[in-house]
């Protein structure tokens, strides 16, 4: 695991993706039948916006996005970017954190997409990632099938919330484990 410099002390995350069932998201992720209802699923387990959710599907060489749906048509990322973390997080097979992410060197522009419907959005949703965690989707014989990240966004670090926690970084681990199993990852 890697993990950026940022604040620490008790994170809002830890509080609130372990406040609920783990059980109850473990059943609500199996039952999603597409990318947007298992990102959905996440958006509320961490309690962040569906927006600062993002899975990506490894297909030839290139992270292309699964959500969110804007970003589908953007463009893909491929595995060798030196600068862009979901590839880092696909050539590591590791999980990452990072409560500082404006100081890590990354790739910033899907950041410039426009998410969201344009009568719901609010300033944030445009505001750059403040935190992040990726973890690698594995299937079970070890081969990279995807990436799934979870962002908080801010005008600042403060106005993002709290610092992501290590009970967090496991839950999006056992998420992509979950996640490795959906039909939506085989097609």
């Amino acid at each position: 695991m890697q993990e950026g410099k940022g604040q620490s002390g008790p994170g809002f995350g830890a509080a609130t993706s372990t406040a609920l069932d783990p059980k109850a998201w473990d059943a609500a992720l199996r039952e999603c039948a597409d990318a947007g209802a298992f990102c959905g699923v996440l958006a509320k387990v961490f309690r962040v916006r569906q927006t600062e959710v993002a899975l990506l599907q490894l297909e030839k060489g290139l992270l292309r996005f699964l959500f969110p749906d804007e970003l589908k048509t953007a463009g893909s990322i491929p595995v060798s970017s030196a600068t862009a973390v979901a590839a880092h997080t696909a050539v590591t097979k590791k999980v990452e954190l990072f409560n500082s992410f404006t100081k890590v060197k990354h790739a910033s522009i899907f950041e410039t997409v426009k998410l969201g419907k344009a009568d719901q959005a609010d300033t944030s949703e445009s505001a750059p990632i403040q935190k992040l965690i990726s973890a690698p989707i594995l299937s079970s014989e070890g081969r990279v099938m995807g990436v799934l990240q979870i962002s908080r966004k801010g005008l600042d670090l403060n106005l993002a919330g709290a610092d992501f926690t290590l009970d967090d970084l496991h839950n999006l681990e056992k998420a992509a484990k979950i996640a490795a199993t959906a039909s939506f990852l085989h097609r």
